[in-house]
């Protein structure tokens, strides 16, 4: 919890901060975003070990495999990835680019997904 007080109040200065940089120079500010935005993200990895962790005992527990594991935790970052990118290319002004990052990530989670996809398959067809 301390961690993200600091974060939130990180990433609520750096918006401030941003706000007021962009009246004089617009670039400035997307790229005050940009290293704001990196350091709030170094400061969240820590957590992402622990949810991995997580995951992986979780999967020993029931037996799964690494095979149907990997693509939810891949898919699930390349959601996050595709939502900061997006979100990014929306604060620079530039909506038409942020919805092609969408398109592209929708589509690079669907052939992540495709082994687990494969996997199920098989177990439907072999109950059948």
């Amino acid at each position: 919890m301390p961690d993200m007080l600091k974060i939130a109040v990180l990433g609520v200065a750096a918006a401030l901060c941003a706000v007021v940089v962009r009246k004089s120079a617009a670039e400035l500010g997307l790229v005050l975003a940009l290293a704001a935005g990196a350091v709030i993200l170094s400061g969240a990895l820590g957590a992402l070990e622990a949810v991995r962790e997580l995951m992986d005992t979780l999967a020993d527990t029931a037996g799964l495999s690494p095979a149907v594991v990997a693509p939810v935790l891949k898919t699930a970052g390349i959601a996050v990835l595709t939502r900061l990118s997006a979100e990014l290319c929306r604060d620079a002004k530039e909506s038409g680019i942020a919805a092609f990052v969408e398109t592209a990530g929708a589509l690079a989670a669907l052939y992540v997904a495709l082994p687990l996809l494969e996997t199920v398959l098989r177990m439907v067809t072999g109950l059948l």
